[in-house]
This record gives C-alpha cells, sequence and structure tokens, in this order.
C-alpha cells in the first residue's frame, strides 16, 4: 500500500500512556493518601490538587517509550483511518446522508471503553457505545507470528473491517442484529454474528475498491494480502489450530472461505447493495 508520506488521521486517541479508566498511571488510591497525609501536616490539599490537575492535562503520549517501528505502524493505521474516512464519507455523500468518522484509539495491554474493559487479548474492536475502534499495535505484529498473515495490507484490511462495524452501527444494523440476537439460542445468535462480521468483511473490500479508484494506493500484492489475512482468521483455521477439532455451532465470524469470499465480494462490485449477507446464502 502507498502510505509513507501521506496525510494520517486526526481522529487517533493515543492511550498507550494512560492507565485502565483512562487516567495517567500513578494516580487514584496513591494520590488520595499523598492528600491525606498533606491535610494531616497542616498543607493545602487544594494546592496539590491543581498541581496534579495541571500534570494530567497531557495525553499522556510523552511518557510513552516507543521503537521506530511501532511508531511507523501508528502512522500506517492514522493513514489507512484517513482513507477510510475519504471513502466513506463520498459514498454516504452520494446517498444524501453524512458520514460521522470514528475514532481509533491506540492502547497498550488493557483498555477501558464505552463498551466495557478489555484486554489486548481481545485483538481489535469497535465499541458503538462511543463510536471507537481499539487496537494494541502488538496485535499488528501477531498478525504475522500468530496468524501467517504478512504485509500492510493485512492491516489496512483489519482496520477497515472494524470500520466497517461502524458503517453498520451508522447505518442501523448493528441495533437491529443486537435486538434479535437477544431472543435466539445461542447457536441462532451465532450464526447471525457471521452474518454481521462477513459483512464488516464485504464492506473492508468495499473500502478497498473505491480507495483504489479515488486515491489509487493500492499496489500489486495487496487484495491478496487481504485475502490471506481473511483467511487466517476464519473460525474454522482457528478452531482447527488451538483447539484440534472444527465445532460449525461455535462459529461468530466465519469461516476463512467465507470470509475471503466476501472480502472478494466487496472488492470486485464496490456496491453495497451486494452486501447483503443477511439473506444471502453463505
Amino acid at each position: 500500500m502507498k502510505w509513507q508520506g501521506r496525510q494520517g488521521s486526526g481522529n487517533v486517541e493515543d492511550r498507550r500512556g494512560m492507565g485502565r479508566g483512562g487516567k495517567m498511571i500513578g494516580g487514584g488510591l496513591g494520590t488520595i493518601v499523598i492528600l491525606i497525609i498533606v491535610f494531616l501536616l497542616g498543607g493545602d490539599p487544594s494546592a496539590l490538587l491543581n498541581t496534579l490537575d495541571q500534570g494530567n492535562t497531557s495525553t499522556g503520549t510523552e511518557q510513552v517509550v516507543t521503537s521506530p517501528e511501532e511508531d511507523e505502524m501508528a502512522q500506517f493505521v492514522s493513514v489507512v483511518l484517513k482513507d477510510t474516512e475519504i471513502v466513506w464519507e463520498k459514498i454516504f455523500e452520494q446517498s444524501g446522508s453524512a458520514y460521522r468518522q470514528p475514532k481509533l484509539v491506540l492502547f497498550r495491554g488493557q483498555v477501558q471503553s464505552a463498551c466495557g474493559f478489555a484486554s489486548a487479548a481481545s485483538g481489535p474492536f469497535y465499541c458503538p457505545g462511543d463510536e471507537k475502534i481499539y487496537i494494541d499495535l502488538s496485535f499488528c505484529d501477531q498478525l504475522k507470528t500468530k496468524f501467517g498473515a504478512y504485509g500492510d495490507f493485512a492491516i489496512a484490511y483489519v482496520i477497515a473491517h472494524e470500520v466497517g462495524h461502524h458503517v453498520q452501527n451508522q447505518l442501523g444494523i448493528l441495533e437491529q442484529v443486537d435486538s434479535q440476537r437477544s431472543q435466539l439460542s445461542e447457536t441462532k445468535a451465532n450464526q447471525l454474528n457471521v452474518r454481521l462480521e462477513l459483512q464488516a468483511d464485504f464492506l473492508s473490500g468495499m473500502w478497498a475498491h473505491h480507495a483504489q479508484e479515488m486515491l489509487n494506493t493500492l499496489e500489486q500484492g495487496d487484495v491478496e494480502e487481504a485475502l490471506n489475512a481473511a483467511a487466517s482468521v476464519g473460525d474454522d483455521n482457528l478452531q482447527m489450530k488451538y483447539e484440534g477439532r472444527i465445532v460449525p455451532d461455535a462459529f461468530t465470524h466465519g469461516t476463512s472461505a467465507q470470509r475471503k469470499e466476501w472480502f472478494r465480494r466487496g472488492w470486485e462490485s464496490g456496491d453495497l447493495e451486494k452486501g447483503d449477507t443477511f439473506s444471502a446464502a453463505i
């Protein structure tokens, strides 16, 4: 993907230097104890609080120790997010509506979202409650080391997939699916979730289609990298790799073949009307 030297998004929120609750590491109980000691010694706790408040106006990124590789990856995902903004704003505009840009949150280890607490082990995720995408950049390395998905466009596919969930949220699809899932058995709810995830794969492919048309950013082999990434995180592939058996009733995202197929459909058509995974035979 041609991304170096290009503009990144202004919607990236860097929380890599923050604690679980979104505050700088070092606050909390320790601060309360210090305030009590200051008060007992006859000092002015409000003065200390003002000092702490001034210190907490920092974004936290100043305290983050990063490598050149991590800095480059942070810039890369920012450029990908910017490309999704350009593409989806145009598509929504053509349909007579306005696109709400999601935020992308960078975190390390653990994070608090409107959807609850999550760890890096959860992988990248989208939270409709705050319309934010969350990613620990270590996942980008895991794509290669754990899942065998190589290339920068494999990562672009993941970001575009999560943005696809944001598009579903804005279109009201997530709300409809959540309402239906609550009335279904676990197996049926899983099957519905598979269709939701396959549509996000379609939307990721659809984004790639329009990004190439509008921005000419794709390079030879990029689509293959995305297809390989989609296959590497298929339910059947992951179950066989980590559990040694395949349990279709437990699928939540779709098989490798299904994920590749729906990304390919989005890439080849670029047409939202072709992405109805809920009524299609999958």
